[in-house]
């Protein structure tokens, strides 16, 4: 690592130019070829997608995306003629915009009745199905802008009209830019206090945005070899930023010290990467190997995820290796202040933490290690209780934004045809007799007056159809526990007694049902995930520092982190508490793939955290063999900074509540409670009170393991040791 700092720092006009030239040269290919992000989902051997794949295969040209466009009176019919010709006008401006396939809506010709099953009981609401050519990511955002305004032109003060579904959704969201700008000023002001120097404060800015923008343009890139959901760059990017910043931060923090210390810039910056940036190098492969883990779940939507994320952080890791020791030479000796610039000259050189606010806190923590740890076990059990209710599932557009127009047309057709409307569940069966024809039939009867069902009926096809469709209405949301336990009871006692001395084999599809089996896959494999995500992260911290006791209370620590953060989302979101104020709809369950992300994001997060803490203690140890002095200067030195950091994270990611897409937010609520509680709880108050309690078990390791372990130093084994600092007593008047 000395020598690649060395390298850069020497030759640093050309590695800015490198970065010049990879970052054209990305933006050059990604705007020749694009992106394909999919959102499609993969679960095989599901009901779900066996009745997906029935009805691809039965209707294979009907693979564009299909919408509604909804419209209420506020009095009379929306049959009565003013409303009728204003609407038909409507639909057939609609039906001209570009990428619309075709328009299906409630009125025929002239004179001819309105068809009543897309019009309410009480006549006030209708709606119209809008087909596209294509799917929802594949359309033009401009094209479905032009349905909106078209449909919405219809609008007048007793007419009220609104658009649902994937292609309106999509084209409403926000870009996540106003997020990531909100985020890099928060930023910015943190490090200006932490720093008191412009410069100081621009070097982790600067490396975060250029990993931002040359790992955005691969995870776009990557699209087109892997299935990446369109939440990917999103994601990516949330991770980006926040690691980003911080691994710059810890670099440029070493790099100060070193400066103040006396050292030479060149020496100073040299230094710093190869003790910081060593730290670095080894929680950015942490953090890779945490997301990549996803691939263990074995389901293409997890995998491009992990891969964009991965792709992000290897990304920054790379560019505050490199770039990083450039601009450092660049800068000089302005990434000081003004102030410690003068302070450096007329005082000379200081040792690194040798006094403060930090210390003292580090040594009260000494003193009173017992209390202070279970005062922080108490606040992340309490934060954790909620987790015992955690619901997964996916929510619907009623957890949209209220001012959203698929928000208010998902409310409209609710009131119009009853909360179940917006998320019909559809049996298929392949009917080879007819046998088979009667025995569903008689299935769709029976379904009719089942309870939780309000409507069931077999949809007419062609007789040379090879399927049967029959579309059940819930009673209740897709979103509600009760529309999940609907489609159980129907798996498990409805169908199978219909299909007994039949060889029809029936089963439940739909976007419903779809998420219903997502979330049941991924809560089955969630305990497995989670042993890998525990087993790697152990395995690393131990072959880090030669220790059983280190790397079992980081796992600890990982997981009740991860507990109190999904305390905090479950309260927010599922009970809430926080969603409805937000404007991101009421109480709701959790994204069915929010724990696997999260648990992947925050033990490489954690593990970050742990390893700059502990880096810094096991230096000391490995100087003194004094646990209590080792853990105090570890702490003392750090603690600023990894408190700094996550202040930082905890900025940026809470700015991604703006972006006002509820699945992002609760990544940004979930990420910014859990970095809150481990800088502010678990690093400074929780891990340092265990390690002196442990004493010097800490850095036990047995000595058959340890000769059959592979060797990897986080920090150099050279790294020399100011005396005066090592003479100078740590502990407070009196301490033992």
């Amino acid at each position: 690592m000395a020598a690649l700092a060395r390298w850069c720092f020497t030759h640093r006009w050309l590695v800015l130019a490198a970065w010049v030239v990879a970052l054209a040269g990305l933006a050059g290919v990604s705007t020749g070829v694009g992106t394909a992000y999919s959102d499609n989902f993969s679960l095989p051997g599901t009901d779900s997608t066996r009745a997906l794949s029935m009805l691809g295969v039965a209707f294979p040209k009907q693979a564009g995306d299909s919408d509604t466009i909804v419209w209420h009176v506020s009095g009379g019919s929306v049959n009565d003629p003013a409303v009728r010709s204003r609407v038909q006008g409507m639909l057939a401006q609609v039906a001209k915009a570009p990428s619309v396939a075709s328009v299906s809506g409630p009125y025929a010709a002239a004179g001819t009745p309105a068809k009543g099953s897309q019009i309410s009981k009480d006549g006030r609401t209708a709606y119209a199905t809008v087909t596209f050519t294509g799917s929802a990511q594949a359309l033009k955002p401009a094209d479905v802008a032009r349905v909106i305004d078209r449909a919405q032109a219809a609008s007048t003060s007793t007419l009220d009209v609104e658009l649902g579904g994937q292609a309106i959704r999509q084209a409403g969201q926000k870009p996540t830019g106003l997020s990531e700008l909100v985020g890099i000023v928060a930023a910015a002001v943190v490090l200006l206090l932490a720093f008191g120097s412009m410069f100081s404060m621009a070097l982790p800015l600067m490396t975060a945005v250029v990993a931002l923008g040359v790992g955005g343009l691969s995870v776009g890139l990557l699209s087109h070899v892997v299935n990446m959901s369109s939440v990917g760059p999103t994601l990516g990017a949330l991770i980006g930023l926040g690691v980003g910043i911080d691994y710059a931060l810890f670099i440029v923090t070493r790099h100060r010290n070193g400066l103040k210390a006396g050292m030479s810039v060149e020496e100073s910056s040299v230094r710093a990467m190869n003790t910081s940036g060593r730290a670095v190098l080894f929680a950015g492969a942490t953090v890779c190997t945490a997301l990549l883990g996803m691939l263990v779940m074995r389901l293409n939507f997890l995998t491009g995820l992990g891969i964009a994320g991965a792709t992000m952080v290897a990304w920054t890791v790379l560019t505050a290796i490199t770039l990083l020791p450039a601009m450092l030479g660049f800068i000089g000796m302005r990434v000081l202040s003004r102030v410690e610039r003068r302070g450096l000259q007329q005082s000379g050189p200081t040792p690194e933490a040798s006094s403060g606010k930090w210390l003292a806190w580090s040594q009260l923590v000494a003193r009173h290690p017992r209390p202070l740890a279970l005062l922080a076990l108490l606040v992340l059990v309490v934060l954790a209780i909620p987790t015992f209710s955690l619901r997964l599932g996916s929510s619907d557009a009623g957890n949209d934004p209220a001012s959203s127009t698929t928000r208010r047309s998902y409310d409209l057709l609710a009131a119009g045809f009853g909360p179940g409307f917006n998320g019909p569940l559809q049996l298929v069966s392949e009917l080879k007799s007819d046998a088979d024809r009667a025995a569903f039939a008689h299935l769709a009867a029976a379904l009719a007056t089942t309870p939780d069902v309000v409507h069931a009926s077999v949809l007419p096809l062609p007789p040379t159809s090879p399927i049967g469709i029959i579309q059940v209405e819930p009673a209740s949301s897709p979103e509600a526990a009760a529309t999940s336990t609907l489609i159980d009871r129907l798996r498990t006692n409805e169908i199978p007694a219909a299909e007994q001395g039949t060889s029809m084999r029936v089963y439940v599809g739909g976007p419903t049902a779809i998420f219903d089996d997502f979330a049941s896959v991924l809560t089955s494999k969630l305990p497995q995930f989670l042993a890998v995500i525990v087993v790697l992260a152990f395995l690393l911290l131990m072959l880090a520092f030669r220790s059983i006791l280190v790397p079992a209370t980081a796992a600890v620590m990982n997981v009740l982190a991860a507990a109190a953060s999904f305390g905090v989302v479950v309260a927010f979101f599922q009970w809430g508490w926080g969603s409805d104020p937000l404007g991101m709809g009421g109480a709701g369950p959790v994204e069915a793939f929010l724990p696997v992300i999260m648990i992947a994001l925050l033990f490489g997060l954690s593990t970050d955290y742990q390893v700059f803490l502990v880096s810094r203690m096991h230096e000391e140890w490995v100087h003194t063999r004094d646990n209590r002095r080792a853990v105090i200067i570890g702490q003392a030195t750090t603690g600023r900074i990894i408190t700094a950091a996550g202040t930082i994270m905890v900025f940026v990611f809470l700015a991604f509540i703006l972006g006002g897409q509820r699945v992002i937010a609760e990544f940004g609520v979930g990420l910014a409670s859990a970095v809150l509680l481990d800088a502010f709880i678990i690093r400074t108050i929780l891990v340092p009170a265990l390690m002196h309690m442990f004493g010097p078990r800490n850095w036990w390791l047995p000595g058959w393991l340890d000769a059959r372990m592979p060797h990897l130093s986080v920090e150099p084994a050279d790294e020399p040791v100011d005396p005066e600092q090592l003479a100078r007593p740590v502990s407070a008047p009196g301490a033992p």
